[in-house]
């Protein structure tokens, strides 16, 4: 006899979520440290240059253009636990490929950079899956709290996993380091086995009823038809091109023009992440207040000029403009992602979220290797400030087009599901700012 599902409990007795909490919390301090390893290691141990920084990244972000559109499909046929603990065992394994070779020594830069893309594929399965998962683990009323709190771990972890990054490559060298990584892996990838079936939210797989193709065109369309994901995709798309841009040679910028050791270049980077916890705790609150619409513009605007910061940056007392514009960029792009996932949750069907997941993140993310090879191009040509320059100015640009978007003028985004019927999709109070009714962000306490 099949046990009853019960499905989710609320959040404060939702163990479920808990476990998925927990995990990621912990698989998000063990990637933020090497974040800063990889370059760390690249730097000192093989004196990489712009070009070898350029690629790193680019391996990263590459399994982005070709298999993340057959991703989402896969993932909305699957169970989306299992394929999270599969690339989490197989990320572990390609990450600890690094201290093994390292040890047998026979390490080198292209052996990091295929780490770096076999890791980048399994980030995108997982990714894919986890954005179609926590729909399924809490309840939709809980939606606002339950992202505000993985955002905001994840954020908490941005901050201390840079810092232990760089602590770990002067006490152990930065092959050893990477096995925080992979315990992280593992850490997941247990938790998230634990979590028992009966507790989640069901939706239909459709294996076998369709083929492969029209199910990838069916998440594109949603995400190409639909002015608020489309825009959505776009901005974000040109966004990370700049953001990763100057993120690509930031670690060598640090060590070679400002001459900051690596346990200092982890502090740095850490004190730049305390600005996206502030902006992932604020984020539901402002939207609650202010409107859904109005917050993403707010955050947006805070996370676009302060990025020229960074490339203001000098040796001595002037390096703490690193962090400080760091943490204003942090606080405004992951306060505007917490208000972004839980409205793509809700306005997004069920059945179709690891394919209109993907279909988004193939174009956002898919800028990401052009970005590295692009920076590690120009950092070599004009230098890295100007280099990190001309990146943060493309991101304030980029960040201002929330003035000529579809939601420009509202209080808030839609609601209901996409292709509803307008009155389920219309937004929220409009441009006259009446009160918001059922459905919108609030506060997450």
């Amino acid at each position: 006899m099949t046990p009853p599902v019960a499905g989710p409990a609320p959040l404060p007795r939702n163990r479920s979520f808990r476990l998925l909490w927990f995990g990621e919390g912990v698989s998000v301090l063990g990637a933020m440290t090497t974040v800063v390893v990889i370059p760390l290691l690249a730097v000192t141990d093989f004196d990489a240059g712009p070009g070898w920084m350029g690629l790193l990244t680019a391996a990263a972000w590459l399994p982005w253009l070709f298999v993340g559109l057959p991703a989402g499909a896969w993932v909305d046929r699957l169970d989306a636990r299992r394929v999270m603990v599969a690339a989490d065992l197989v990320g572990a394994t390609a990450v600890g490929s690094v201290p093994v070779a390292w040890v047998a020594g026979v390490l080198t830069l292209p052996h990091l950079a295929a780490a770096a893309l076999v890791n980048g594929a399994c980030t995108v399965f997982f990714r894919t899956a986890y954005g179609a998962f926590v729909p399924t683990a809490v309840r939709e009323p809980d939606l606002d709290a339950a992202n505000g709190r993985l955002y905001g771990t994840e954020s908490a972890m941005q901050v201390a996993g840079p810092g232990v990054g760089g602590l770990a490559v002067q006490l152990f060298g930065g092959a050893v380091a990477l096995l925080l990584d992979v315990v992280s892996f593992l850490v997941s990838a247990v938790c998230l086995w634990r979590i028992d079936p009966r507790s989640l939210r069901r939706h239909e797989h459709r294996a076998g009823r369709t083929s492969l193709r029209r199910e990838i065109a069916e998440g594109v369309r949603v995400v190409t038809a639909d002015p608020f994901l489309r825009f959505f995709t776009l901005q974000g798309a040109a966004s990370n091109f700049a953001l990763t841009g100057y993120q690509t040679l930031l670690v060598l910028f640090l060590v070679r023009d400002l001459g900051v050791g690596p346990t200092t270049v982890g502090a740095l980077m850490s004190a730049g992440s305390l600005g996206g916890l502030a902006g992932a705790s604020a984020a539901g609150r402002l939207a609650g207040r202010v409107g859904t619409a109005r917050a993403m513009r707010w955050l947006q605007v805070l996370g676009g000029p302060t990025a020229l910061l960074v490339a203001l940056a000098t040796p001595g007392p002037g390096v703490l403009l690193v962090p400080l514009g760091a943490a204003l960029v942090g606080a405004g792009v992951v306060g505007a992602n917490v208000v972004r996932s839980a409205f793509r949750q809700r306005y997004t069907p069920p059945e179709l979220l690891g394919r209109a997941a993907s279909a988004s993140s193939v174009l956002n993310f898919g800028t990401m290797p052009a970005a590295g090879l692009a920076a590690g191009w120009l950092g070599s040509a004009a230098g890295l400030r100007s280099t990190i320059f001309v990146m943060a100015a493309l991101h304030t640009v980029f960040s201002m087009l929330v003035y000529v978007g579809p939601y420009r003028a509202r209080r808030d985004l839609p609601t209901g599901r996409v292709g509803g019927g307008a009155s389920e999709v219309r937004a929220e109070g409009g441009a006259e700012g009446r009160r918001p009714r059922r459905g919108t962000p609030r506060s997450r306490r």
